[in-house]
């Protein structure tokens, strides 16, 4: 009778000292918190590896250089960041100008002082057809775009912000 009862004792006081994991840092549910709106900054920096030299001429079979028409979306109305085994997935929900958009694209711009700061910066990015479209109603312009990050990008990223034409929104680790 003692043993089973002295038992039963041990792994219910095991059992309740588990009761911060839902608060716990440990727990990855708690990397990010809910996202809240910020200032939208002006100027997007260009796009440059620093690891591949420039070219410098062309080939005789080189094709000219992709265009870049993709656009910044209107409105970014949701941000989320779920966990998962290998990173972290930024989840973005924007509203278009008008109908039509195509080509959704969760593009990184982080700056180097950014970067320094612990911040993560995306431009989310959409491409809208040569054609004149209607404007439509905002759920017909909504548009969603995922991005992954891997653990190790994720390492020293304390803020994940992503930025359209009118707003951006940020999440904040805890």
């Amino acid at each position: 009778m003692m043993k089973p009862l002295s038992v039963l004792l041990v792994a219910g006081l095991i059992l309740s000292g588990c009761g911060g994991w839902s608060n716990s840092r440990v727990n990855p549910r708690n990397w990010f918190g809910s996202s809240r709106p910020v200032p939208v900054e002006a100027a997007v920096p260009a796009e440059t590896n620093p690891l591949m030299p420039a070219r410098g001429g062309r080939g005789l079979f080189s094709r000219p250089a992709p265009v870049d028409s993709s656009l910044p979306i209107a409105k970014v109305t949701e941000l989320r960041i779920d966990p998962t085994p290998s990173g972290a997935i930024v989840y973005a929900v924007g509203v278009a100008s008008r109908q039509g958009p195509y080509a959704t694209e969760l593009r990184p711009v982080t700056t180097e002082e950014e970067a320094a700061d612990g911040v993560m910066s995306f431009s989310f990015r959409v491409v809208y057809p040569q054609e004149a479209t209607v404007v439509g109603s905002e759920l017909s312009r909504t548009v969603h775009d995922a991005y992954t990050l891997s653990s190790q990008r994720l390492r020293g990223v304390r803020v994940i912000r992503v930025a359209g034409r009118e707003n951006a929104l940020e999440s904040r680790r805890r």
